[in-house]
């Protein structure tokens, strides 16, 4: 989920036009059934925010309810961004957003413009969105800034004082975050930012919305399409989270597929070894990489990347493969060259934690521990954990101490609306079968719970988010399907609608810096983000 400064796209922060949304009184029983729409408002009053990779983007401001049963209190902004249609007929707006929760959307608007068939691009309104609490929307939440500053305690608590230590650690996080936002966090959740796309939609004027989600985005949704399915004109889900283990399940699933996707990633290392001379034996590379791990603990590297860093430095290859080219470089240079910078330069690129990876964190605490239930009994924790850890060790208590706020939230959790749909049009579903933040098992899920829907599956992909990242399969299924509506049928019996093949697996290469290096649209795309951990 974490965003690194250098990865993010530029949307723009001019002054925009505000306009004012406020939805007609509802009971929040709403959340497990149909909710009513926004009354009309005037149109949203765009500005130019043109950058030199977007030059058509626009900006606006649009105020909601803070709660939307109560439309007369007090109002929140969400920043938003448009790419304008340009084609003589509209299919009207195409709402994107990158997961998290806690990402930020306004930049995925250019990307997706740019990055769809130009033929099906002119003919939306593509509307990217900072969901409530994020980024430009205001207030933009910052719970406690510093609570990933390096070095941190080793994230395998050795002993019952490291353990303790990061208990009060996630103690202190939920506590700074209800003194400094107690009476905004019963409002930072998936069902309230649901009615917030509802609300842009009626600000934009459009009887229906088009929908694009990434991760997270995809549960967004599918929250959205329960409470307002009468309100979708078209939806396309990629990577899909589990609606059946929101959110404690969903996590413990995720640890065992990044243990999985580092054992990947470290078989993709001893096959070329020419380039890394880490060995031949994926598992003796796999024991490389833990006696690093273990060698860090008593010395991080360049006072800076402890256990935990490490951890999140490597994280994001469990994301995306093509990081793993730098991330061996570091790797193996810090083990046969004894030369730590590169390991340290990786961590600044992809594990830090700058303001912005702050707010987003802030935001993705706030929504997982209001959607759901989750175990407020520290001994269930450290059960589960340690059951998990001895099986996939890579990042369980990494992910762990991620989510512990959640055990001592001051705000009581709702319950997960069901997301099962059979009043929708064909939703198109996009999923790899071995991506390790939302496990294939979700999309799965997703496709049984929604009449209609269309499967298509990246078979043997690992990354997270496969559409507009280069698989040319994957994306005429994309852009056949926002361009006509079409879906494609599967025979009868099949799970899935259609396969593509995954892309090949990325290059070696030496080199432990991008500095100069060309991005590719996968690349792109994974900067983009905002990851479900």
């Amino acid at each position: 989920m974490r965003k690194r400064a250098g990865m993010l796209i530029a949307a723009g922060a001019l002054a925009a036009g505000t306009v004012t949304v406020l939805p007609a009184p509802t009971s929040a029983s709403a959340a497990n059934g149909h909710a009513p729409s926004p009354r009309p408002v005037a149109p949203v009053a765009w500005t130019d925010c043109a950058t030199k990779a977007y030059p058509k983007l626009q900006c606006a401001t649009l105020k909601v309810p803070l709660d939307h049963d109560n439309p007369a209190g007090r109002m929140i902004s969400l920043a938003l961004t448009r790419v304008p249609h340009t084609a003589t007929t509209s299919q009207g707006p195409l709402l994107v957003n990158p997961g998290g929760p806690g990402g930020s959307g306004r930049g995925l608007a250019g990307y997706v413009a740019a990055s769809l068939p130009a033929k099906v691009a002119a003919q939306y309104d593509v509307i990217g969105f900072d969901p409530r609490g994020v980024g430009k929307s205001e207030p933009a939440l910052n719970c406690r800034p510093g609570h990933f500053a390096p070095v941190r305690p080793d994230s395998v608590p050795v002993g019952a004082e490291d353990e303790r230590a990061g208990v009060e650690r996630a103690q202190t996080f939920a506590k700074a975050c209800g003194e400094k936002y107690g009476d905004v966090l019963p409002y930072i959740d998936t069902v309230s930012t649901a009615r917030d796309l509802d609300a842009i939609r009626a600000a934009l004027g459009a009887p229906k919305l088009n929908y694009l989600g990434y991760s997270y985005g995809t549960y967004l949704g599918a929250v959205y399409a329960r409470l307002y399915p009468q309100r979708v004109r078209r939806m396309a889900l990629d990577s899909v989270v589990n609606p059946h283990g929101v959110w404690y399940e969903d996590n413990i699933a995720q640890d065992f597929a990044f243990d999985t996707r580092h054992k990947d990633f470290t078989a993709w290392v001893a096959r070329n070894d020419a380039t890394y001379r880490l060995g031949t034996d994926p598992a003796a590379v796999e024991a490389a990489w833990y006696r690093m791990r273990e060698a860090l603990r008593t010395t991080p590297a360049g006072g800076k990347v402890g256990p935990g860093e490490l951890e999140d430095t490597f994280l994001p290859g469990g994301y995306y493969n093509g990081y793993w080219p730098r991330l061996a470089a570091a790797f193996a240079a810090y083990v046969k060259d004894k030369d730590a910078a590169p390991l340290v330069k990786a961590y600044e690129d992809y594990g830090a934690a700058d303001a912005t990876a702050e707010n987003g964190y802030s935001v993705y605490t706030s929504v997982q521990c209001r959607d759901a239930a989750w175990p407020r009994d520290w001994n269930v924790w450290r059960s589960d954990n340690w059951d998990v850890h001895a099986k996939a060790p890579f990042s369980t208590w990494n992910n762990a101490w991620y989510n512990a706020p959640c055990a001592f939230w001051p705000v009581d959790s709702r319950t997960a609306p069901d997301v099962g749909n059979d009043e929708l049009p064909p939703v198109l579903i996009l999923q790899a079968t071995e991506d390790a933040a939302t496990p294939f098992e979700g999309g799965v899920a997703l496709h049984r719970m929604v009449s209609g829907s269309s499967l298509v599956v990246e078979d043997g992909g690992g990354n997270h988010g496969v559409s507009l990242a280069g698989n040319a399969c994957v994306d005429q299924h994309l852009a056949a399907y926002l361009s006509t509506g079409t879906v494609p049928r599967g025979a009868k019996g099949a799970e899935a609608d259609a396969v593509c093949e995954t892309l090949p697996e990325p290059a070696p290469a030496k080199a432990t810096s991008t500095r100069g290096a060309a991005r590719d649209a996968g690349t792109t795309l994974h900067g983009m983000l905002g990851h479900v951990r």
